[in-house]
C-alpha cells in the first residue's frame, strides 16, 4: 500500500468493459519540486469514489500497484504496471492534529513544592 499528494487534473467517465468489470481513471499532478502527472485506476465499486471531487482539488490517493505479463500472438511478452486507487481523501484536512507542546512554565506550574531542593 502506498499514498501520493496532489491535484486532481483529469476525471474520465466510468468505462464498462463487460457486465462484471468496470474501471474509471483519474490523473493526478504531485506537488514536488518536479511535478509529475500520475494516472491512476479505480476498478469495480470504487469508480464512484470520484464523484464528489472535481478537477483542480487537492486529493490523497491511497493505492496498490499491480503488475502483469502479457503475450502477444506474434509471442513477444511485454509487462504492464497499474496504479490501482482504493481509498481517496480530500487533501484538506487530513494532516495529523498538531503534537501540544510543554513549557517550562507549565511544567513549574504543575509540580509540587515539596520537592528536596
Amino acid at each position: 500500500m502506498s499514498e501520493v499528494k496532489g491535484k486532481l487534473k483529469v476525471v474520465n467517465d466510468t468505462f464498462v468493459v463487460n457486465e462484471k468489470f468496470k474501471k474509471r481513471e483519474f490523473v493526478i499532478t504531485t506537488g514536488d519540486t518536479y511535478p509529475q502527472d500520475v494516472a491512476f485506476q479505480l476498478m469495480q465499486d470504487n469508480c464512484s469514489k470520484l464523484d464528489n471531487y472535481s478537477v483542480g482539488q487537492e486529493i490523497d490517493v491511497h493505492y496498490n500497484l499491480r503488475g502483469r505479463e502479457w503475450t502477444s500472438p506474434q509471442g513477444e511478452v511485454k509487462y504492464f504496471n497499474t496504479l490501482e486507487a482504493w481509498r481517496i481523501e480530500s487533501g484538506q484536512g487530513t494532516a495529523p492534529p498538531p503534537i501540544p507542546t510543554i513549557s517550562k512554565v507549565d511544567l513549574l506550574a504543575t509540580t509540587e513544592d515539596d520537592l528536596p531542593f
